[in-house]
């Protein structure tokens, strides 16, 4: 499996986003992958990243977050939410393989391939500045931010 370090070359993407659009790298960009589109964590992170986007975008910094749901999903839960940033649709899970973040999870004594929650920060040259691994939600987007503000 892959490991996206800080350092190397952020892997290249376009996927089918919200809105009819498409999400790819382009400039500086926060990719945040998450399980499940309207679960309590994932919910509360878009809402994080939803409550600094207009900083994000004072930083010159483009937010997306990615999951395996469907587009039509994806535009459910950001209408839902009013969420302010670009959700993309990696039902192929290509993306979330080349990040590394397609792992084996467990739950009730189960295994299953899942997305792992990962935020990664890459700047405008396409090089992965700062990689959060298994993060934990509250006060996520605030730490991403002070990072993104450094670019």
């Amino acid at each position: 499996m892959t490991q996206i370090v800080e350092g190397a070359k952020a892997p290249a993407f376009d996927m089918p986003a919200d809105g009819g659009g498409r999400a790819i790298l382009a400039g500086p960009t926060v990719l945040y992958f998450y399980p499940k589109a309207d679960t309590p964590g994932c919910t509360n992170e878009a809402k994080d990243f939803t409550d600094h986007a207009e900083a994000f975008a004072a930083a010159g910094v483009t937010v997306i977050g990615v999951s395996k749901d469907p587009v039509k999903k994806l535009e459910k839960f950001k209408a839902k939410y009013d969420l302010k940033v670009t959700l993309a649709s990696d039902e192929e899970t290509g993306v979330t393989e080349a990040y590394g973040v397609w792992v084996e999870k467990s739950m009730y004594g189960k295994t299953y391939m899942g997305i792992e929650r990962a935020t990664f920060l890459i700047d405008g040259s396409g090089t992965v500045r700062q990689v959060w691994r298994k993060v934990s939600v509250k006060g996520h987007a605030e730490a991403v931010l002070a990072a993104a503000k450094t670019l």
